[in-house]
């Protein structure tokens, strides 16, 4: 039987499951799967919302931050947006918060930079959502893999990974 590819290549990376896939289907909550094009470096996540047909607004980017105490916590913001690391600290109470370094993304939460996800980490860690997902039917994550985003209602998710919603992102 010949090889074949165009179509059928495409429809396996779009039928492609995630853990974080595996984790929403396992809890039984709704979501839209999304796939775009990757190609050497993961493009940022303002070309992610273009490449998916989404509002900026309706994108969320994974971040992650370290305490003054040690501790470490999961921030989700608009990908347009720059965490205010004033705003975050407050937040969570602590006096600071400082973001990890890409280095230890990888072990400490089980993803890459720019597959991050807050859904399905190695650990759970205190994550807080900006409150503009308050207002968003459905909101996009990283489905913990570059090139995959999940679409999803945002109480959904918030109650799934425990959030909490606050102003996280900095002014103009």
């Amino acid at each position: 039987m010949p090889a074949r590819f165009g179509s059928e290549t495409m429809s396996k990376q779009k039928e492609e499951k995630t853990n974080v896939m595996r984790v929403l289907d396992q809890k039984k909550i709704p979501y839209t799967p999304h796939a775009y094009p990757v190609g050497d470096a993961a493009p940022d996540g303002a070309a992610v919302a273009r490449l998916l047909g989404q509002e900026p607004t309706s994108v969320f980017k994974t971040l992650v931050a370290k305490g003054a105490s040690g501790g470490y916590y999961v921030f989700d913001i608009p990908v347009e947006a720059t965490l205010d690391l004033k705003k975050a600290a407050r937040a969570v109470g602590e006096k600071s918060v400082s973001m990890l370094p890409s280095k230890q993304l990888l072990p400490l939460t089980g993803y890459v930079h720019g597959g991050c996800s807050p859904v399905g980490m190695k650990k759970r860690f205190p994550t807080l959502f900006h409150e503009s997902c308050l207002e968003l039917e459905t909101m996009c994550v990283s489905a913990g893999k570059v090139g995959f985003q999940v679409e999803l209602n945002p109480a959904a998710l918030i109650a799934l990974v425990g959030a909490a919603t606050a102003d996280l992102i900095a002014e103009g």
